[in-house]
């Protein structure tokens, strides 16, 4: 295993969990990055999918102690550039293309790419990444497919996010190729525009205790 990858794997097992944010406003993301946090949940993954996406890692990074936050839906390497520039600590894509899979190879930033089937595991796997996303999880085949993939890829550890929630994300964190699971679950959309951080610190203690 590379040291970048050593390192991307040292940030996903600090907590069973990896927050999927996506924050509207940089005002938000720092009193949910420290209710989260408070909670045992230290690797934040701000999705890139708003206009404040990079103004709430840089916000996060600065401001919010004991977390790596990380850049999600990472699709090019002029957003991997831009993330690495805000502080982003690690990468999450929901794939990996050629272009952006040779801009992550030459960032010090360790990068987590996205795998739906065995055959994209494979390729991820033979350019170096042996620690991949699996997304859509439940879409792409759920627990059954994952389990399927153990034996013949023995090799790769995925975080499998997409449909995984409070309800499933104990039976994906059994899996023996299983590092962690991504979800939103744990910063639900009514608490964070009622400003409710008890409720999400609370979520967040229950995740950060699954799989234990």
């Amino acid at each position: 295993m590379s040291a970048k990858q050593e390192k991307l794997a040292a940030v996903l097992t600090a907590a069973p969990v990896v927050p999927v944010l996506t924050i509207e406003d940089r005002a938000t993301a720092v009193p949910l990055a420290r209710a989260l946090v408070a909670g045992g949940l230290t690797a934040l993954e701000v999705t890139l999918r708003t206009p404040a996406g990079l103004d709430c890692i840089r916000a996060i990074k600065a401001e919010v102690e004991g977390c790596n936050v990380g850049a999600g839906t990472v699709l090019d390497p002029r957003q991997l550039e831009e993330a690495a520039a805000a502080g982003a600590t690690f990468m999450v894509s929901p794939g990996g293309s050629p272009r952006l899979l040779a801009a992550a190879k030459d960032s010090p930033v360790p990068f987590l790419p996205g795998a739906a089937t065995a055959g994209e595991a494979m390729t991820l796997h033979e350019e170096g990444f042996t620690i991949l996303k699996f997304f859509p999880a439940e879409a792409a085949g759920g627990l059954a497919y994952l389990k399927a993939l153990g034996a013949p890829l023995p090799g790769i550890r995925f975080c499998p996010t997409g449909g995984v929630g409070a309800g499933n994300a104990a039976d994906y964190l059994a899996l023996g190729n299983v590092i962690c699971v991504g979800g939103s679950w744990v910063a639900p959309a009514d608490a964070l525009a009622q400003g409710n951080w008890s409720r999400i610190t609370a979520l967040s203690k229950e995740a950060a205790q699954l799989g234990k």
